[in-house]
C-alpha cells in the first residue's frame, strides 16, 4: 500500500510537467527517497534533531502560486520529515500566464502568499529561509542603479604623434547601462607595433570547411564559426604582418579556441609550426572577456589557425563541451603587432580563469613601458572627453581608463530582476540586503517573521566577476600599502617595468578583490542577517567570481556546496569540495548540499539511482541535504 501511494504520487508530479517545462532538477524525487530510506531504518523513539533534518529548495515558478496550493506543499513536506524549505521566486509571470491568477514578484499580492507561507510554516513547526534576491543568482534587484551594479575596469587608446597641442575628443570606453565613470588619462611612449592590427589593416579570411569566414577578422562581429572535425582558418595579408599577441573571442566558454596551433608562411603554399596557443584555467561561466595570448614574434604574410581535437586535456573543474564533446567555437580571432600581458583579463579580474605568469624570456624589459616614461595627464581631460595636451616629440600612446556597469543581471527574476548589486562596497551591499530580505520583514511583520524566516542565502554565484568598484583603490591602498593609480595600465594588459612587475601588481589586484569581497559582501550580508536572527548560508564564488574560493565560508554560518545527477556537463567537483573544506578550515559544523540537481533529465530516476550519489557526497564531508526541488503545484489536478 505503501508503495503504491509513493508510485501514484510520481504520477501526480508529473503531470505539472506540461505546465511548467523544463524547470532545473529532479523534481519531487526527494520525497520518495526520505520515503524509501525510512522504510529501512527502524522507528527512531523520537524525532531527529532539527539540525539533522533535511531542507529543500521550494520553487514559485512564473509566479503561478496558490495559497491552496502553498498549504499542500507545506503539510507534504512535514509529513515527509523536512525541516525546512528556501524560497526562492523563479521567472516572470508569462503572456499569457500559465495559471489564473498569477502574482509578479514583489507585488503587494506576491508578498501575500509569502505571509501566507509563513503563517503555515508557523503552524506546522516548519522553519523558511529566502535567497538574496529575485531569481537564484547572487544578490540584484530593479532598485540597483548603474553606478551601485558591479563594475569593471574599461579603457580606449589612441596612438598620436608628437611636436603638437593635441585638441581633440578622446575615443569613448566601453559604456554599459548608459554609465561610464572616468579613472584616469595615461600617456607613454609607443612601442613596435602599437596600433597595428587585423582590425586596421584586414586580412582576407578563408577556412578550410569551405564556409565565408571573412566576418571573424570583423570587430564586434556576433556570427559565429563552429567545427566539430579538424579545420583551419587562414588570415592572408597584402603585406607581410608582424604579429605578437592574439586575441581570441568566443562569447562562451571554449576550451578548443584557445589551444590552436598558429602555423605561417610567406607564400601560402609552404607552413611550418609556429606555436600553439596555451589554453588558461576557465570557470563555466567564462564570456565576460575576450581571452589575448600572448605569442612569440612571428612576421609572416599567412597566418593560419589549426583546430585539431586530438590531445585534447579531459573534462576538469574547467569543464566545457569543448572538452567532452569537442567543437571549436569563433566569434573573431584578432592579430595585434602590440604586445600584451599574456592572458590579461583573468589576471585583472574582469573574468575567473588561471594562467601562466610571464617569464623574462616571454616579456623582456625592453618590451615593456618605462615607468619613469609614463605620464598622468587626467588634469588635462575636460569633462566633454576633449584632452588638451601638448604632446612631446615621437609617437605616443594615450590611454583613457574608466569604469562601467559589468551589465549582469539577476536574470532568473520576475518582477524583482535587476542589475547586480556593487559586491565589493558595503553601503550597497546593505541597501540591497534591506531592499529584499530586509521587506520581507516589513511585509509579513516582524513577529511572524522572526519565528519563521531564519535563513538568509546567497545561492549560485552567476554574475560574473568584478574588479573595481567606488571604494576599490582606496581598498587596495588599505590592504597593499600603495597607490594602484601609477600602475593601473597593467589592467588593460599594457606591461610596465617587466613582466614580474607586472604580474606582481596583478596579484595583488586579484587578492584585494578577494579579500575585499569576503570583508564587504559576506561579513556585511552575516552582519545583516544575524541582526534579523536569522542565520547565513551561502554556495561557492568559485569559479565565477575571482576569490579564494573558500575564504568566505569563514563568515558563512552554514556552507553550501551542490552536486548533481546524470549530469556530466553541470558537476563541477570543486563546488562540493570548497564547501566541505572552507567549513573544516573555518570551523562550521553543518556542512550542506544543494542536492540531485538534474538537467535534461529522463524521468527514471529512482531511489536505488540517487543512494550512492548521497552516500558518496556524505562520505566526502557534507551532513546536511538541500534536496533540489519541490515546486508549487497550482493545479487541484
Amino acid at each position: 500500500m505503501i508503495m503504491t501511494c509513493l508510485f501514484e504520487n510520481i504520477l501526480h508530479r508529473d503531470r505539472i510537467l506540461s505546465h511548467f517545462g523544463g524547470v532545473r532538477g529532479g523534481f519531487f524525487l526527494f520525497f520518495i527517497f526520505l520515503k524509501m530510506v525510512g522504510l529501512s531504518q527502524p522507528i527512531a523513539p523520537e524525532s531527529p534533531e532539527e539540525s539533522a533534518k533535511p531542507w529543500v529548495f521550494w520553487y514559485w515558478m512564473h509566479g503561478a502560486v496558490t495559497q491552496e496550493a502553498i498549504t499542500a506543499d507545506l503539510e507534504a513536506m512535514k509529513d515527509a520529515g523536512l525541516g525546512g524549505a528556501y524560497i526562492f521566486a523563479i521567472r516572470d509571470v508569462p503572456n499569457p500566464p500559465l495559471f489564473e491568477p498569477s502574482y509578479r514578484t514583489m507585488t503587494p499580492e506576491w508578498w501575500g502568499m509569502v505571509k501566507h507561507a509563513m503563517s503555515e510554516a508557523d503552524r506546522l513547526e516548519l522553519k523558511l529561509g529566502m535567497n538574496s534576491c529575485d531569481g537564484f543568482t547572487a544578490a540584484g534587484g530593479p532598485w540597483i542603479s548603474p553606478e551601485m551594479s558591479m563594475q569593471k575596469v574599461v579603457w580606449a587608446d589612441t596612438l598620436v604623434s608628437g611636436g603638437h597641442l593635441f585638441d581633440a575628443r578622446l575615443p569613448q570606453p566601453q559604456k554599459l547601462e548608459n554609465y561610464y565613470e572616468e579613472i584616469a588619462v595615461f600617456a607613454y611612449p609607443a612601442a613596435e607595433g602599437a596600433g597595428e592590427s587585423s582590425y586596421t589593416t584586414i586580412p582576407k579570411v578563408a577556412a578550410s570547411t569551405g564556409a565565408d569566414v571573412q566576418y571573424l577578422a570583423s570587430e564586434n562581429n556576433k556570427k559565429g564559426f563552429s567545427s566539430e572535425d579538424p579545420c583551419w582558418i587562414q588570415y592572408s595579408f597584402e603585406q607581410p604582418f608582424t604579429c605578437r599577441s592574439v586575441k581570441i573571442l568566443t562569447g562562451w566558454n571554449n576550451y578548443q579556441s584557445n589551444r590552436l596551433i598558429i602555423e605561417v608562411s610567406d607564400d601560402g603554399v609552404n607552413f611550418r609550426k609556429h606555436c600553439r596557443l596555451e589554453p588558461p584555467r576557465a570557470g563555466w561561466l567564462d564570456l565576460d572577456a575576450p581571452a589575448t595570448q600572448l605569442i612569440p614574434e612571428a612576421t609572416a604574410q599567412y597566418f593560419r589557425f589549426v583546430y585539431d581535437p586530438e590531445g585534447s586535456e579531459p573534462g576538469a573543474e574547467d569543464i566545457d563541451d569543448a572538452k567532452w564533446s569537442p567543437t571549436l567555437k569563433l566569434l573573431g580571432i584578432e592579430l595585434s603587432g602590440e604586445t600584451k600581458i599574456n592572458q590579461f583579463e583573468g589576471k585583472s579580474g574582469a573574468i575567473w580563469r588561471i594562467a601562466k605568469r610571464n617569464t623574462k624570456d616571454q616579456l623582456p624589459d625592453s618590451k615593456c613601458v618605462d615607468l619613469k616614461k609614463m605620464k598622468d595627464i587626467t588634469a588635462n581631460l575636460q569633462p566633454d572627453g576633449i584632452l588638451k595636451w601638448n604632446v612631446p616629440a615621437g609617437k605616443w600612446v594615450i590611454l583613457r581608463m574608466g569604469h562601467t556597469s559589468t551589465g549582469h543581471v539577476n536574470y532568473v527574476g520576475g518582477g524583482g530582476k535587476g542589475l547586480e548589486c556593487d559586491k565589493l562596497n558595503p553601503d550597497v551591499v546593505r541597501f540591497q540586503f534591506d531592499q529584499w530580505f530586509g521587506e520581507a520583514f516589513r511585509r509579513v511583520g516582524p513577529e511572524l517573521a522572526g519565528k519563521v524566516l531564519k535563513r538568509f542565502h546567497v545561492d549560485s554565484w552567476e554574475c560574473g566577476s568584478q574588479n573595481w568598484s567606488p571604494v576599490f583603490r582606496d581598498e587596495f591602498k588599505k590592504r597593499r600599502g600603495y597607490d594602484l593609480l601609477p600602475y593601473l595600465p597593467v589592467m588593460a594588459g599594457v606591461p610596465v617595468k617587466s613582466a614580474d612587475f607586472s604580474e606582481r601588481i596583478l596579484a595583488d589586484v586579484r587578492q584585494t578583490i578577494s579579500e575585499v569581497m569576503v570583508d564587504n559582501f559576506y561579513r556585511i550580508s552575516a552582519d545583516e542577517a544575524h541582526k534579523k536572527d536569522c542565520l547565513f548560508s551561502a554556495e561557492c564564488v568559485a569559479p565565477v567570481m575571482v576569490s579564494d574560493g573558500m575564504l568566505h565560508y569563514r563568515e558563512v554560518d552554514l556552507p553550501m556546496g551542490e552536486f548533481w545527477l546524470n549530469s556530466p556537463s553541470h558537476d563541477k567537483p570543486n563546488d562540493i569540495l570548497d564547501a566541505i573544506s572552507g567549513a573544516h578550515i573555518y570551523g562550521k559544523n553543518i556542512v550542506q548540499a544543494e542536492s540531485f540537481t538534474e538537467i535534461r533529465l529522463d524521468w527514471n530516476e529512482h531511489p536505488g539511482m540517487m543512494k550512492p550519489v548521497a552516500d558518496r557526497n556524505f562520505a566526502l564531508g557534507i551532513n546536511k541535504l538541500f534536496f533540489h526541488l519541490f515546486t508549487v503545484n497550482p493545479w487541484k489536478d
